[in-house]
């Protein structure tokens, strides 16, 4: 009797589970359409992320409203990295970076759901968050070699 209440329970545990990846893939299945109807109407080029809708939601609506705020001149590449790497800084945390430019390459290292790569007509953006440790100890000296 008492195996058979356990096999129930296991299997209402399982259904929920599946019940749970089926909601949860259907609601990133909506969240990708909003974001991709987001990125078409600010004509934004979504071209590879590991980051979590909102905060993609977020570089891309700073970013157009940045490019937006100056309608004569298109502020720099450098200005527009600090802004948005500031914004981010603020509102998520520290330890992100920006790259934005017309040609370059990278090859970076970032922390779990924290990447996205995007453009703007001719420009490029780059945004992403890596971990950062407080150093409680100064590191071992490696000993001189001479040669």
């Amino acid at each position: 009797m008492m195996e058979i209440i356990i096999n129930a329970q296991k299997k209402r545990v399982q259904q929920s589970l599946h019940n749970d990846a089926i909601t949860k893939k259907k609601t990133q299945e909506e969240d990708q359409v909003k974001l991709a109807a987001i990125a078409i109407s600010l004509n934004i080029r979504l071209r590879s992320a590991d980051m979590p809708f909102s905060l993609q939601e977020r570089a891309i609506c700073y970013t157009r409203s940045l490019l937006s705020s100056t309608a004569t001149n298109r502020p720099s590449p450098t200005i527009l990295a600090g802004a948005i790497k500031k914004e981010f800084d603020l509102l998520y945390g520290p330890a992100w970076h920006c790259v934005v430019g017309k040609s370059f390459g990278s090859f970076v290292t970032h922390s779990p759901g924290g990447f996205v790569y995007y453009s703007v007509d001719s420009l490029c953006f780059l945004l992403f968050k890596t971990e950062v440790k407080l150093v409680t100890e100064p590191p071992a000296q490696l000993p001189l070699q001479r040669t």
